[in-house]
């Protein structure tokens, strides 16, 4: 019945709440004078209370218009904050110096001088507790008729106190609790909502029935961060976060933002930070070219180059949403440096040697990143000549133009794939390899090197966002096969150690990165399933989990990635980054071969540029026979 009546209430028209609200306070403020000299005298009817009855209706009558004055009628009661509370503390301090003045002027004999001082405290409590506890009431009908979520924030530091008040803005989470590892702000509370430790958090969930945990630990390590999620695994709850700080101050995200929890979390590590003089030798001050500088690989390059503030930057890309997308960011970005770079974004593609010999001379690119390739293993599988002629004629050109340009460095982003490939992908890159190997044996200026990785978290392409859009589609989550296995980097690592290894090069290496402990895709699956509040459907059960179907191995897909050749391995300065000199066939050999292949390519035939590829390339065992080329209609 109570709640049926407040729920009434809360629906009058606003001038008939204003009206309300003065009647409570024409009551509440005489109670408050009471109030006053009852504490002051002990007693509930003191004889000098009986003296002084025209106090009452003159709180009354001064208070209301004060209180009409001070702007306390016109604020919302949903709504009431600091500034209600100045003016119902103003408002009883002045009634309180009217009671005292009146009494003195009217010389009221043993009128007690702390009864106008009782009267405020307990005033102010009359009439802010009552607009507060009413407030409390509203939000918490307006809360339970909406049907907020309930969710329990990890981290009670100020990304969670931000977070609390954009949820309540929204008004699509209800906040019930807030988890802390910091025992100093365990037991106090944020708003009315308690913090708690994290031993307690199975009892929230089960009690408030929540589905969804929300981590606002932003400056958290990888390593803080992978055992919190570790922790949360086992519960049944969908785990998702705040951006990191990083993405929060150079203004890709704001803490209100929520995200699904990033697996380089669950994977990762915390990353080695960069040797500056290495970080900034080849890029600041000079004339960056990267290309495919619309790619996930090459978009990434690009952000953190720009920051390293290099003289130009040069956008090279074939995809013209792709370079009109990362050009529009880089300047944004650009325009907020001490030092604004410019800009310049260029279509073309790398097998087209005019152009890019044109582009080279015309901004007399001093360092150039070779990002542009085909990735896909399927897809180049299926498209063999495609893929030799942009992952190795594009190389060549690339390089060739580069010699004539007289670049200074030159990296190629290479692949794991490429360690005896068993696909037509890693193949042509173990091939553009070959290239730039050979032409580091001519020394003729240009110094170039290669960085050899594997899989990079979110990149186009990537199983995490694919399997995050099946949990969320209710499954299956497909995976070729059960002991398929991985490495796997974050994208910012991987380009900052890009970046770090071409500088170290003298000419010909091959940079292999630290990728840390290869991880099985089975078991990414199934952390990522628990991570979303799901279970994992086996014979069946449970009916409402997530199934995992294992597909079989695509064409040319290995079980296992490996990152070298041989054991001709060293170590640099830089703990992350290995350095490998491998086997290089003859000049003679691997021209012959891009000639066959270039012929090969001219008749369009898929049989002969496999053979001559493994000619060439000694390590390439491909699974099964490549079919015939597709060609576009």
């Amino acid at each position: 019945m109570l709640r049926k009546g407040l729920e009434s209430l809360f629906k009058l028209p606003r001038s008939k709440k204003r009206w309300l609200m003065v009647m409570a306070d024409t009551v509440m403020l005489p109670l408050a004078l009471w109030s006053g000299f009852a504490i002051r005298l002990a007693e509930p009817f003191p004889p000098i209370m009986l003296e002084t009855w025209w106090l009452f209706p003159l709180v009354v009558l001064i208070g209301i218009p004060l209180f009409v004055r001070l702007g306390l009628y016109r604020a919302v009661v949903r709504f009431m904050g600091a500034r209600t509370i100045w003016a119902v503390g103003s408002g009883v301090v002045i009634l309180a110096l009217v009671l005292w003045a009146s009494a003195t002027l009217a010389q009221v004999e043993g009128f007690p001088r702390s009864a106008p001082i009782n009267f405020a405290i307990v005033a102010f409590i009359y009439v802010g507790g009552s607009r507060f506890l009413v407030r409390t009431w509203y939000r918490s009908i307006i809360e339970a008729a909406s049907g907020a979520e309930p969710v329990v924030v990890f981290g009670a530091g100020e990304a969670g106190v931000q977070l609390l008040s954009g949820l309540k803005a929204g008004g699509r989470f209800r906040v019930v609790a807030f988890v802390d590892e910091d025992r100093s702000l365990q037991g106090s509370s944020i708003d009315g909502i308690p913090v708690h430790s994290p031993d307690r958090l199975e009892r929230f969930v089960s009690r408030f029935r929540v589905k969804r945990m929300l981590l606002a630990i932003p400056s958290a390590t990888r390593q803080e961060r992978r055992r919190i999620l570790e922790q949360l695994e086992p519960l049944p709850v969908y785990v998702q976060t705040v951006p990191s700080m990083e993405s929060v101050v150079s203004g890709h995200a704001s803490l209100e933002q929520l995200e699904d929890v990033d697996i380089a979390d669950l994977l990762g590590r915390d990353a080695v930070p960069p040797d500056p003089e290495l970080l900034t030798c080849s890029v600041r001050d000079r004339v960056v070219m990267v290309t495919g500088a619309g790619g996930s690989i090459g978009s990434e390059l690009c952000r953190r180059i720009i920051r390293l503030e290099p003289a130009t930057l040069i956008l090279f890309e074939r995809n013209e949403f792709a370079l009109y997308s990362i050009e529009r960011e880089l300047q944004e970005t650009a325009a907020q440096l001490d030092r604004c770079p410019a800009v310049h974004a260029v279509l073309g593609s790398v097998t087209n040697a005019r152009r890019v010999a044109a582009v080279l001379a015309e901004h007399s690119v001093q360092t150039l990143y070779h990002a542009a390739a085909y990735k896909h293993v399927p897809i180049v599988e299926a498209n063999l000549i495609e893929g030799v002629r942009n992952n190795v004629f594009g190389t060549a050109v690339l390089a060739e133009a580069a010699l004539n340009a007289g670049v200074d460095r030159f990296i190629l982003i290479s692949t794991d794939k490429a360690v005896r490939p068993t696909n037509v992908m890693g193949a042509t890159k173990r091939l553009a390899e070959m290239v730039l190997q050979d032409r580091a044996r001519e020394q003729r200026g240009t110094i170039f090197s290669m960085v050899r990785f594997g899989n990079v978290l979110g990149s186009s392409g990537s199983v995490v966002p694919l399997f995050h859009q099946q949990i969320r589609d209710g499954g299956p989550v497909t995976v070729t096969h059960p002991e398929i296995t991985r490495y796997f980097m974050s994208i910012p690592e991987a380009t900052e150690l890009v970046i770090q290894a071409g500088a170290m090069a003298e000419g010909g290496e091959v940079y292999v990165l630290d990728m840390g402990e290869p991880v099985r895709i089975v078991d990414l699956a199934r952390r990522m399933i628990h991570l979303h509040g799901r279970q994992v459907k086996e014979d069946g059960v449970p009916e409402d989990g997530v199934e995992i179907v294992f597909t079989g191995l695509r064409p040319g897909e290995k079980l296992y990635e490996e990152l070298l050749i041989g054991d001709n391995v060293q170590a640099t300065g830089h703990p992350r980054i290995m350095r490998a000199r491998e086997d290089c066939v003859s000049a003679k050999d691997l021209h012959a071969a891009l000639n066959q292949l270039d012929q090969a390519d001219h008749d369009m035939d898929t049989e002969r540029a496999c053979r001559t590829i493994r000619a060439v390339v000694h390590e390439y065992a491909p699974a099964n026979h490549p079919p015939q080329e597709r060609v576009a209609g």
